[in-house]
């Protein structure tokens, strides 16, 4: 920032003097001009009335700085005091045509014979012969020399302009660059840096929350999945230890591997869901998103969960139309299935889960409603934190993890998809997905 604040001070500086110097040199220019012509002009006016005087004698000992011509009335060349033998006529010119329309005429031109810049003033005499005098435009070029010191002030100035640039970015930045930031205090800095010092705290404020909320996450995740595994840990170790002492029957053995099986697949189950919410959190390990059509996928997790319905007499249906999303497929997959299972497993003997895929103006749905047993409206907010259960003892008869409506959510927001949640406690549940 230093740098472009110098930058530009600079610049904005350099820029005026440049252009107050092309000013200046320009109307010095002109002035110069000006001057010349006339002393151009006062010079012919003296030529021509000695010349009337003591004719072509008087012109050459008239000893002018000047080249002075005086050429007749049909344009040819009377007296040229540079050039003895000059056959060109002259009535062309400009400045010889109009001052013999006019009386007088002017203009800068090259010269044919001597092939520089030249600037003329022509004058017509009382007898119609014209005296034109002539002045290289070197000469003004060597006038505007006289105020060549003019360029080193100029430079002088330049370089005053860059310190004072470069003090001015330093005496600008000085407030700023001593702002202290874990801390700031808007009275310490510019008025106009009030609104974001006040938005710097709000924002520290905001992460410190956020911090802290985090921190409480990550304590409450910690003694949850520590308890989640160290209840089918215990029964694990319970078993073992009775059937390593022998304490088991011979006939009860095979019902104590299948408990020592359950609990393990479990705790298998549990770690799978903890650490897709863990790439879901992380948004990575997923492959490219891909067309998806959810009429299709959501049949397959249907015919999937076809036995586990059937073996409480629940109806499932699919209803809608054909739908597409650009999604990852494993994550809406599982999305789904989540939906859907919950919907089977907090439901009543014999209800119904349906599913129905639509369009709409603000996307594409996918709602999931069941007939079950409903979610209190206080609960309603928290049925997607991580290991919440509005029941515990009706959960831990159905299992689960308590991590499945969160994968929802994580997998909701992968997609920038919204989650709407309808329910009335004993009349049943809707869950629908917005992409």
């Amino acid at each position: 920032m230093r740098k472009k604040i110098f930058r530009h001070a600079f610049l904005i500086g350099a820029s005026v003097l440049i252009l107050c110097a092309a000013l200046f040199f320009a109307l010095q220019y002109k002035q110069t001009l000006d001057e010349t012509y006339d002393a151009l002009k006062g010079e012919a006016a003296y030529a021509a009335a000695g010349l009337q005087i003591g004719g072509q004698e008087y012109l050459e000992t008239l000893g002018s700085i000047n080249r002075i011509t005086w050429i007749a009335a049909d344009g040819s060349v009377i007296y040229d005091s540079e050039f003895r033998e000059l056959n060109t006529s002259q009535r062309d010119y400009a400045e010889v045509k109009s001052a013999l329309e006019t009386g007088e005429g002017q203009g800068i031109r090259s010269s044919a014979s001597a092939g520089v810049s030249t600037m003329y003033y022509a004058f017509r005499c009382g007898d119609g012969t014209v005296l034109r005098l002539s002045r290289p435009l070197s000469a003004v070029r060597y006038a505007l020399m006289a105020v060549s010191p003019i360029l080193w002030i100029l430079v002088l100035v330049l370089v005053i302009s860059g310190v004072m640039a470069f003090r001015l970015a330093e005496r600008i930045l000085k407030p700023v660059n001593e702002l202290n930031i874990d801390d700031p205090d808007p009275a310490g800095t510019y008025p106009e840096l009030t609104p974001l010092v006040e938005r710097i705290k709000e924002q520290k404020e905001a992460i410190r929350n956020e911090i802290g909320m985090r921190e409480n996450l990550r304590k409450e995740f910690s003694a949850n999945v520590s308890h989640e595994l160290k209840t089918p840990l215990t029964s694990i170790s319970g078993f073992a230890e009775l059937m390593r002492d022998g304490a088991v029957p011979e006939d009860k053995v095979r019902e104590f591997s299948g408990d020592i099986y359950r609990e393990s697949q479990r705790m298998i189950t549990l770690v799978d869901d903890i650490m897709r919410l863990s790439r879901l959190d992380e948004e990575k390990g997923f492959p490219d998103p891909e067309t998806i059509g959810l009429f299709s996928l959501a049949r397959d997790i249907l015919s999937r969960l076809e036995s586990q319905a059937d073996a409480r007499h629940i109806r499932l249906t699919l209803a809608g139309e054909h739908a597409e999303i650009r999604g990852v497929t494993p994550v809406v997959d599982e999305m789904i299935y989540n939906l859907v299972d919950n919907a089977i497993k907090y439901n009543h003997d014999s209800g119904s889960v349906t599913v129905r895929i639509g369009k709409s103006g603000e996307g594409t749905t996918l709602s999931v409603a069941d007939t079950g047993i409903g979610i209190p409206r206080e609960e309603q907010e928290r049925i997607f934190e991580r290991f919440y259960r509005v029941d515990k003892s009706h959960s831990k008869q159905i299992g689960g993890t308590g991590l499945g409506l969160s994968i929802v959510k994580h997998g909701a927001q992968l997609h920038g998809a919204e989650i709407r949640l309808e329910s009335e406690p004993g009349l049943g549940t809707t869950v629908t997905l917005v992409f």
